[in-house]
């Protein structure tokens, strides 16, 4: 059987603030994106591509601020 690494971070986990940030990007951030490209004019499988990076790029940078910032109050 392998064995479990554990750690005990001084300060932020940054591991946890990476995987929250991940599931709640997924979980909030999709229906944010499908929500806003309903407003834009996307003709092309490109455009839309291209939009849903912009919109995730904002939406990921913002998420992992947030987390980051509860993970060190928290802490």
């Amino acid at each position: 059987m392998p064995a479990v690494e554990q750690t005990d971070p001084d300060g932020v986990d940054f591991g946890w603030v990476m995987q929250v940030t991940f599931v709640t990007t997924i979980l909030l951030g999709s229906p944010v994106v499908a929500a806003a490209s309903l407003g834009a004019r996307l003709p092309t499988w490109t455009s839309r591509a291209m939009f849903a990076v912009r919109v995730g790029a904002v939406i990921w940078i913002l998420t992992a601020v947030s987390v980051y910032l509860y993970a060190r109050y928290r802490r």
